[in-house]
């Protein structure tokens, strides 16, 4: 059997992870073992902040629809509350964004539950 040589390969990997590392600071960027490490924390940090975001946004959207609400003379629980028993479909999402770029429609929404 033919012996394999690996040298294409192994610099086409090595191409990649320093690719990702680009941007890196010091020898992240240029020295093959640290930048391994420091592409592996990158994804991990990435993936955990994927999910992070989320729970960032969410309440993001919670404290504009308070501060609005407040505006409007009731309070951020009472205001979900209220939502629900009455079938109003608005996700945290939409009423955040009726609340910070259309306060007039807001407010019609609020008169809806009262």
């Amino acid at each position: 059997m033919a012996r394999v040589k690996r040298g294409t390969t192994k610099n086409k990997r090595r191409k990649n992870l320093l690719a990702q590392a680009k941007g890196y600071r010091f020898d992240r960027s240029k020295k093959e073992r640290i930048a391994r490490v420091a592409v592996r924390h990158a994804g991990v940090h990435a993936f955990r902040d994927r999910k992070r975001k989320k729970r960032v946004f969410r309440q993001l959207f919670s404290i504009r629809i308070n501060a609005a609400a407040r505006d409007n003379g009731v309070s951020y629980s009472k205001l979900i509350g209220a939502l629900k028993k009455s079938n109003i479909a608005l996700d945290r999402k939409s009423l955040s964004a009726l609340a910070k770029d259309h306060p007039e429609a807001f407010a019609r929404v609020l008169q809806q539950l009262k």
